[in-house]
């Protein structure tokens, strides 16, 4: 027997145990089910480190229950260990969107408002599913964008809502189509990432002076304070104000992928927007996931 055998073996017994136990734990239903949508950068920050690599097979096979083989997936470990503590039932759900097959695999802002808004329904949309839909099960969704959403051109003669261009003017045009379309799921809660960075090896700088530019305009007038979107500040977090990923934060110098250190500490920083989004609606936490001290 080869040792790719071996360890499908061992990872296959393993998931049938997790399976066993995970039905044991599933007879007390979650108060508040959060679903994280994601792809590999969002992987890593939920993780709190890279995947290793019997996670990434484990996940070929049954990606939910790779979550729960070690070394555990940070995020939901946090949210744990916080209902332990504090007497709460959040459970978190992560999945990756869109897949990269049939839909393709771009989470850009187009991509969002192509399947939640221009393909509304009850139906899935090349088997992604819909805002009608998610919102059925889930209380809090948690969005994101992966970073050559920062490759941003220069904007056109005219802007496009339906075009999957990426310009300032196009992007403005779908994130309000898709706050239009949040806004009519009242009693959901939407966290979004602001976009992910590039280290400076991988991106044009006027592409990076653009990408600074929405996500500042995202922060400053597209976010409406009160209302049922609520900001998580991934940008400025990998760029520490500067227009690129930080070295320090980033997988290699030409990778712009976060890397353990960087994941290590911004999950916690998530888990805490998290939470204060769930249980005062963000008010207690920066737009990074801060804790705010009262000074009364």
């Amino acid at each position: 027997m080869n040792k790719k055998m071996t360890c499908y073996l061992i990872i296959t017994a393993l998931i049938t145990m997790l399976t066993l136990q995970s039905c044991k734990n599933q007879d007390e239903k979650p108060n508040i089910n959060i679903l994280f949508l994601h792809h590999s950068t969002g992987e890593v920050i939920y993780n709190g480190r890279a995947p290793s690599i019997i996670k990434k097979i484990a996940g070929k096979i049954s990606k939910p229950l790779a979550d729960k083989l070690p070394p555990r997936a940070q995020l939901p470990a946090l949210i744990k260990e916080y209902n332990k503590e504090q007497g709460r039932n959040y459970s978190i759900t992560e999945q990756e969107f869109p897949k990269a097959a049939p839909y393709g695999w771009n989470n850009n802002p187009y991509d969002y408002y192509n399947i939640w808004v221009y393909n509304a329904g009850d139906k899935l949309f090349k088997e992604e599913p819909t805002l009608e839909m998610l919102t059925k099960d889930y209380q809090v969704i948690i969005f994101k964008h992966c970073y050559p959403v920062s490759n941003i051109k220069p904007d056109q003669d005219s802007a496009d809502v339906n075009s999957y261009y990426r310009s300032i003017a196009n992007y403005k045009l779908q994130y309000q189509a898709l706050k239009d379309k949040i806004h009519s799921f009242p009693d959901t809660k939407f966290i979004l990432f602001t976009g992910a960075a590039q280290v400076e090896a991988n991106i044009p700088e006027d592409e990076a002076k653009r990408a600074r530019e929405f996500f500042t305009w995202v922060i400053n007038e597209w976010d409406t304070p009160g209302d049922n979107i609520h900001i998580w500040d991934l940008y400025n977090l990998e760029t520490d104000g500067g227009l690129y990923l930080k070295e320090d934060y980033a997988a290699s110098a030409n990778d712009s992928h976060p890397n353990g250190y960087f994941a290590s500490g911004a999950v916690r920083l998530l888990f805490n927007r998290i939470i204060d989004v769930i249980e005062t609606n963000g008010n207690n936490t920066t737009l990074k996931g801060d804790k705010i001290v009262s000074t009364e």
